[in-house]
């Protein structure tokens, strides 16, 4: 009986957001754990890579830091909505 009054209480059109935006942050968090454990210079899951100690491989550093999603906003303006921004700010007289 505890059962349906807990699936009644939580299972509601009001409460599926709150479920959505945990869901997303789970997965933000579970990518970016993924991210690091596989691709992370400074990572060494495997004892052989643990047993290597400490290298100065930078090379491999930066193509970890300077990944797909910062490349392509680096030369962008840090605007969110930058038509808007421009109409705002820039009148024309």
């Amino acid at each position: 009986m505890a059962s349906s009054t807990t699936l009644k209480r939580w299972l509601r059109p009001e409460v599926y957001p709150l479920f959505a935006t945990v869901g997303l942050a789970v997965g933000i968090c579970g990518m970016q754990l993924i991210r690091n454990i596989s691709t992370n210079p400074e990572v060494r899951v495997t004892k052989e890579n643990r047993a290597a100690g400490i290298l100065d491989n930078f090379a491999e550093g930066e193509k970890y830091s300077q990944h797909a999603l910062r490349k392509y906003v680096r030369n962008k303006s840090p605007e969110i909505m930058p038509a808007i921004n421009s109409f705002f700010s820039d009148p024309e007289y």
